[in-house]
């Protein structure tokens, strides 16, 4: 059986969004960001010491630190270094609707894709003459409705990064000065998320477009006959004819 080209992007583009979504969901780069620690005491006494001795003693006057987070879990790094630590998502942010919210959608939308490829799989039945297009476009049902439900929890993500767990102090968002400022942005997780979901709904929509049965052409003594549901052929002087008891 020559499977239609339609199936084919249905059964390649779905397995490809399901991993990037879920690689999306696992790791911690949803959101970022990074604020100088500006070292006091020892450091400051240091500087002064070794000011006009000669001493050569390079003194560190601040440290990057570089806050991740992502739906299940949380990281801080200091930059140009191995110095990394990563805990499950707590506090605030756990609480906050919208990270429930988003948690809640993506897990959705892993199941509905999966279950999706799984019906898609069956209905192409590469290993027969005859897919079973209803299954498949059941599939594609599926695929696309897990594509959108990742799609509204990476927007509402996306539209509420800066304000997600706003209240908790490890931000310094409550005007303390011992906590440093973070300017938080985008991060690799989340274009992942976007990419891997816009892959769902186009092999959906592929495999929707496989429910619609090609024309084939018909034998003239039996119109019926199942055996001339095929896909349409063009050169039909290669044909053997031979006698089909219908």
């Amino acid at each position: 059986m020559q499977t239609p080209a339609s199936m084919v992007m249905g059964i390649v583009f779905a397995p490809l969004g399901l991993v990037l979504v879920f690689t999306a969901a696992i790791t911690p780069q949803w959101r970022e960001g990074q604020a100088r620690l500006g070292m006091t005491g020892p450091a400051s006494l240091l500087r002064s010491g070794t000011k006009g001795q000669g001493l050569g003693v390079r003194s560190v006057e601040a440290l990057l630190l570089v806050r991740s987070d992502g739906l299940w879990e949380s990281c801080l790094q200091v930059a140009h270094s191995e110095l990394k630590q990563c805990w499950p998502v707590a506090g605030p942010y756990q609480r906050d609707p919208r990270v429930r919210l988003a948690q809640g959608l993506v897990l959705t939308s892993l199941f509905l894709c999966g279950t999706g490829i799984v019906l898609a799989c069956i209905g192409v039945r590469c290993w027969t003459d005859l897919p079973l297009r209803g299954v498949a476009a059941a599939g594609g049902l599926l695929m696309v409705m897990a594509g959108l439900l990742s799609l509204t929890a990476l927007g509402v993500y996306t539209h509420n990064l800066s304000r997600l767990g706003m209240e908790d102090s490890s931000y310094g968002i409550n005007n303390n000065p011992r906590f440093p400022q973070l300017s938080l942005h985008a991060a690799g997780s989340l274009y992942f998320g976007w990419l891997g979901s816009c892959l769902q709904v186009l092999g959906g929509v592929a495999l929707l477009f496989s429910f619609k049965r090609p024309k084939c052409p018909t034998c003239p003594s039996c119109p019926n006959c199942p055996a001339c549901s095929c896909p349409q052929i063009n050169n039909k002087s290669d044909i053997d004819v031979y006698e089909v008891s219908c």
